[in-house]
């Protein structure tokens, strides 16, 4: 009888110990966390704006026009005059950028001909850009040949293409006019685009 109240106390002391002490053989401890850290969330990858501002090339840049100091003149100028020339091409971009198509082809040579596409052809060459801008510099000294009158002006264009990427294009611009010589029309005699030299080019 006293070695049977031996084994229940030395049981009931097993038991208490176990219970005071949660690291037991059949718990073994802990090796890794209890919740695994959340991996970071993805850095988004920059898109650019098809509608995003986008600014002219800075003068003397190498998309720029020149940095010419020389001041303009603000006198009132004539159609025919090379600033009349120039205005003529400042306007081509606006009509451009306005997506007025059949209007700026017309403003090219032999009845929008010059431009080697039909009205069709010209809008669609439009169709990737998303935004068209266009400025224009001093034009140079006219000269004449048979009959007409010849002007070159410095241009150039910029926006984004409907991708979001960035343009920049540059180059003159050549616009012809026949003189005032008899049998000449109204039509003939204003400024109208004969070439374009404009060429993408780094910003």
């Amino acid at each position: 009888m006293a070695a049977s109240r031996l084994l229940l106390a030395a049981g009931a002391s097993a038991l208490a110990l176990a219970a005071c002490n949660p690291q037991t053989a059949s718990t073994p401890p802990a090796q890794f966390p209890a919740s695994v850290p959340e991996a970071p969330a993805p850095v988004p990858v920059p898109t650019e704006d098809p509608n995003a501002p986008v600014e002219a090339p800075a003068p003397g840049s190498p998309a720029g026009l020149p940095d010419d100091r020389t001041p303009i003149s603000e006198a009132p100028f004539t159609p025919q005059s090379a600033q009349g020339a120039a205005d003529v091409v400042q306007t081509y971009f606006a009509l451009i950028g306005e997506k007025k198509y059949a209007q700026a082809w017309a403003l090219w040579g032999d009845g929008g001909k010059a431009s080697g596409m039909t009205a069709e052809q010209f809008a669609a060459s439009f169709d990737q850009y998303s935004q068209y801008h266009g400025n224009v510099g001093a034009p140079g000294q006219m000269e004449g040949a048979a009959g007409s009158s010849y002007v070159e002006v410095p241009a150039i264009a910029f926006g984004r293409l409907k991708t979001g990427a960035a343009f920049n294009l540059k180059g003159p611009i050549t616009l012809k006019r026949v003189n005032d010589v008899p049998g000449s029309t109204p039509e003939q005699r204003r400024w109208h685009i004969q070439t374009s030299g404009l060429k993408p080019v780094a910003p």
